[in-house]
């Protein structure tokens, strides 16, 4: 583990050059979410405070988005995916290969430095903007819902992990993976609950979204601190989610695995 930890330590040096960047990435991330709000404000404009749409209060809804910022800047991938893409394409993963070190490990040590630099100041424009917004504001009072949204929290981090790290590693293959990266944000912005909550769909949609792994990288933890799921449908959720989590890791081994076979380095 040593090894790792110090991997870990280089990783959160290296993100803290780029702190700046960090923090007007943050604050220029709450414009669509700004948006976003004032769209759903005008949506339940005339129908009264305590008004439903899809079982949604404007409270809960605006409590839903940001959480939703909350748990994308806590598990978001943020150029990893491209990072291990170009260590593949340039031959760069030869360096680990060649020392006791395992790629998996290695790159899941930078995401979470990175995800804790970046988290830490990201939180400053958020937590502003969620105390501007404070009288909308559904905090669980619970200490249980508060602790099984923190383990649904850090599966969905592995899960985005897992899902960015298996696209990356197609480019043992293709030359270039930006197209399979653009269609796979594009699927997880739209089923993972970012662009509106799952359970406002129709149930036979939301029914075959509950069996992919999407709504369990955003949507899911924010239903749980929420209190929107609860007993069986939450025990349910969160084994799930563990089943996608350890099948992302699988899937991962497995193409590396696969791919490193037809690996070949050029160049010094």
């Amino acid at each position: 583990m040593g090894k790792y930890l110090h991997v870990f330590r280089i990783g959160i040096q290296n993100t803290l050059v780029y702190r700046a960047n960090f923090l007007f990435r943050a604050v220029f991330g709450l414009i669509p979410l700004t948006g976003t709000l004032f769209l759903w404000q005008t949506i339940y404009a005339g129908k009264g405070p305590e008004a439903l749409i899809g079982d949604y209060t404007l409270s809960s809804m605006i409590s839903y988005y940001l959480l939703i910022t909350f748990i994308d800047a806590l598990t978001a991938v943020a150029e990893d995916d491209w990072q291990i893409a170009a260590d593949i394409k340039d031959g760069l993963i030869s360096q680990i290969l060649l020392k006791p070190m395992d790629y998996l490990l290695y790159r899941l040590s930078l995401y979470v430095s990175g995800r804790m630099i970046y988290t830490t100041v990201a939180l400053i424009p958020v937590m502003l903007f969620a105390l501007y917004l404070r009288q909308h504001l559904v905090v669980p009072t619970e200490v249980t819902t508060i602790l099984l949204f923190g383990v649904s929290l850090v599966m969905a981090a592995f899960l985005q992990f897992f899902i960015a790290y298996s696209v990356a590693l197609l480019s043992f293959w293709v030359l270039d993976i930006s197209t399979f990266i653009f269609i796979q944000f594009a699927f997880e912005y739209i089923a993972s609950g970012h662009l509106f909550p799952l359970d406002i769909l129709p149930p036979a949609l939301a029914q075959i979204l509950k069996f992919t792994p999407y709504p369990y990288l955003c949507y899911f933890p924010a239903a749980i601190c929420l209190g929107r799921v609860s007993g069986p449908d939450l025990w349910q959720g969160l084994a799930i989610q563990s089943l996608w989590v350890g099948t992302g890791l699988v899937a991962a081994r497995g193409i590396w695995s696969r791919g490193i076979r037809r690996y070949s380095a050029v160049g010094g």
